[in-house]
Order: C-alpha cells, then structure tokens, then sequence
C-alpha cells in the first residue's frame, strides 16, 4: 500500500500553488516520510520550461521551497507528538541550480533536517534528475501563530 501524502493527509483543501491538492493548476507534489527522509517525485509538463527539454528555475525553487516546507512541519509535528502538523511557512530558503534540469522524466525530490527548536527548522534538500543532483535548497521554516495570515491555512 502507498504511503499517502503529506499534502493530502494533513492539508487536503490546500490551495498553495506548489503543494495545494486543491489547486488545480499548482504543481501538486505530494511529499512522503522514508525514514528521516521526507521524498517526492513529480512530473514536469512542456508548461514548466524555461527552454525546450529543461525546467525552469522558478518551478524549482517551488517544488524545493513547498517539499522543504512539509519537511519542517512532519518534523515539528513528530517532535512534539501532535497528531496533525502546525502550519510552517518559509523564514528564508536559498536555492543553487548546478546544472540544467531535464524534463522528459520525473524529477526525484529529497529533504531532511538539519537542525530545529520548537518553532524553527533548519531543512536541506536536494532535486536529482536523471541520478544528478541538479538543484540544492537550505531554508528556514517557522511555525506561526493565531493571529498570523497563514495560520490554519491548512
């Protein structure tokens, strides 16, 4: 049996263009706990280029910042034992393009932690394609409060 999704367990009418399962023209990834690992694979469309046969740059730094994201909260939410995870959003992410990112398959998404407190989580993460890694993110995820816009966007 498939392990379901973060995206789909926790935020199922999510309209967040990266991740939102609601959002009909997002891209949809849907993250997955393998371990200490959180991993996803999706699918690029003609759509996504920034040039024939390679994904564009900002359809990357989604997916890393969206899989990152969801990392940080399955990790705040095991951490403190929760049975649904606070709603995270991005402090901060850089991303590094190390070389061009095909699109005629899948791209492979991995990301793990780095460090946190009880609030804050530091994440690394990484896309390959075709068995390279094409792209690197590290980013800072933050619980918020009531109070906050995105607070119980999900």
């Amino acid at each position: 049996m498939k392990e379901v999704a973060l995206q789909r367990k926790y935020a199922p009418k999510s309209i967040c263009f990266g991740c939102g399962p609601a959002n009909s023209k997002g891209l949809r990834i849907e993250s997955i706990v393998q371990g200490e690992e959180v991993v996803a694979d999706w699918t690029p469309e003609p759509y996504h280029e920034a040039f024939p046969g390679m994904l564009n740059g900002g359809i990357i730094g989604s997916l890393l910042d969206c899989h990152s994201n969801w990392t940080a909260a399955w990790h705040l939410m095991k951490k403190a034992g929760l049975d649904h995870p606070p709603c995270t959003v991005t402090a901060d992410y850089a991303i590094q393009l190390l070389r061009p990112t095909p699109t005629d398959q899948p791209v492979h998404l991995v990301a793990h932690v780095l460090e946190s407190t009880d609030t804050r989580v530091v994440v690394e993460a990484k896309l390959i394609a075709k068995e390279k890694v094409c792209a690197t993110c590290k980013g800072t995820f933050v619980a918020v409060k009531p109070g906050h816009p995105a607070y119980h966007r999900w």
